[in-house]
């Protein structure tokens, strides 16, 4: 290009101004709609925070009876960082002891729980091991301590069992069709190798994601997950909510 012409600097002058213009508006525009998500983020948490301030007053009557019959299990699932911080979880428990809740399930994917129970059932008032229960009520709350690590060998096991109760049903040369294993299957192969099950019907996550943070897939299977946001900002009328809104749920598995 011969920039000593005139038109054609003219020219490349305005292509590139007309460049820096467009580019300059894509950034204003993007950071627009940051601007407009973050405060609608901000108006939505403010407005959570309020209703959960009004819940827990019990000044919004819909959320002051639950059928917490519904929830025979629940399961909490909580990031690394919130499981170092007992007490919050403890407030947690306390909390729902007084919902009423009476099985709960505990979960971190590195077992910090696990290994600070006995600090856990010293400060819940009536808490005991689930595995101490068996299928039993008690006036309390039923508490299980589950890691990523948990399970795993006994699924395995079970695994097996069901492996070798397929070749021992099949006959050579015998076209079986399709073979199906249930869940009645997988229970009874797992207390085969004496491992209880105990599937949540609720599954509420503190932790900064819309994960179940590593929970045991296995066991989510006609589970309702709520995250919940941080345990360290956690709320106890979000909770009331989060389980009033579960078990108002019309049920229709087995129906």
């Amino acid at each position: 290009m011969d920039f000593n012409d005139p038109m054609l600097a003219l020219s490349s002058w305005i292509g590139q101004v007309s460049f820096l213009i467009g580019d300059f508006g894509l950034g204003l525009l993007w950071r627009f709609i940051h601007i407009v998500v973050t405060l609608c983020h901000i108006v939505s948490g403010i407005f959570e925070a309020v209703e959960s301030y009004a819940i827990s007053l019990g000044l919004i009557q819909k959320y002051s009876s639950i059928d917490i019959e519904k929830l025979k299990c629940l399961a909490v699932v909580v990031d690394i960082e919130a499981a170092r911080d007992v007490s919050k979880v403890v407030e947690l428990l306390q909390w729902l002891t007084t919902i009423g809740v009476k099985q709960v399930g505990l979960f971190d994917s590195q077992g910090l729980l696990k290994k600070s129970k006995d600090m856990i059932l010293e400060m819940v008032p009536r808490s005991v091991l689930l595995q101490e229960t068996g299928e039993k009520d008690t006036s309390g709350i039923a508490l299980e301590f589950i890691s990523s690590s948990d399970n795993k060998e006994a699924v395995v096991k079970a695994a097996n069992i069901l492996f070798q109760k397929y070749l021992k049903s099949r006959h050579p040369g015998k076209d079986e069709g399709e073979n199906v294993f249930t869940e009645t299957h997988l229970n009874e192969a797992l207390r085969v190798v004496g491992e209880s099950v105990h599937v949540p019907d609720l599954l509420l996550v503190y932790g900064p994601v819309r994960s179940h943070l590593g929970f045991p897939a296995w066991r989510l299977r006609y589970t309702e997950i709520v995250h919940m946001g941080s345990l360290k900002y956690m709320r106890y009328g979000s909770l009331l909510k989060a389980i009033h809104k579960f078990t108002g749920v019309r049920q229709n598995y087995g129906v």
